[in-house]
């Protein structure tokens, strides 16, 4: 009996022993290393990727989409895009999905509806059908067949900060309007805020919103705000 006592506080000591070994290699050693190294080596990255503007302010991150929207309405449940400025792939679930229509980082994800849903159908083409009217103005109406797919479905996290560059030429000639600016101008800083395939050959070529957004700002800011 004693022999078996003396095992069992033997046992338990060296599992109290390696339990506080481990709690202090990999709840504080091992924690702290990597944040120092995040901190020292990728120190924007490992703070969230923010993005400033407006003197230092931050006004974002490069890894989460926005909404560009005027003020919610008398009467109205959802709030209209502000057209004046370039707009994102649609949140979660098309924007006709009560959970996370404001890109909440609380919640994260897609429909999860098959592409034969009917819901799924209906939302698609009442999207297309928006992004035809918001985008057509006189003289560059937009086709139907022009529109993108990342125009009228969200992404997998309904969180996608980027958008096609074909997406964002489709809202060209409706930004250029409603700032009074050349619609020449404007297909500028869309190609300079393009970013190209991954080492040539990873993902697709994309346009981060709020980036290109900021830039708008700017340009339509007079030269003594800037």
């Amino acid at each position: 009996m004693n022999t078996s006592l003396t095992n069992a506080v033997r046992l338990l000591g060296a599992g109290l022993r390696a339990l506080l070994v481990l709690t202090v290699v990999t709840g504080i050693v091992y924690p702290l290393a990597v944040t120092g190294v995040a901190q020292g080596l990728f120190p924007g990255k490992a703070n969230g990727s923010e993005i400033e503007a407006d003197g230092g302010r931050v006004v974002g991150s490069s890894l989460i989409g926005q909404a560009y929207d005027l003020p919610l309405g008398d009467g109205r449940e959802t709030p209209e895009p502000d057209l004046k400025w370039f707009q994102g792939r649609p949140r979660n679930g098309l924007g006709a999905n009560t959970v996370n229509t404001q890109y909440d980082l609380i919640l994260s994800g897609a429909t999860n509806r098959s592409a034969d849903n009917a819901e799924l159908a209906r939302w698609v083409r009442e999207a297309k059908a928006a992004v035809v009217e918001d985008n057509s103005v006189p003289g560059h109406p937009v086709d139907p067949s022009d529109v993108p797919a990342d125009a009228v479905t969200s992404s997998g996290s309904g969180l996608d900060p980027e958008i096609s560059p074909e997406y964002a030429a489709l809202q060209v000639h409706r930004v250029a309007e409603r700032n009074g600016l050349s619609a020449e101008r404007v297909q500028e800083l869309v190609d300079d805020h393009t970013e190209h395939r991954t080492l040539g050959f990873i993902g697709e070529p994309r346009v981060n919103v709020l980036r290109l957004n900021i830039a708008l700002s700017q340009l339509r800011a007079p030269a003594s705000e800037r």
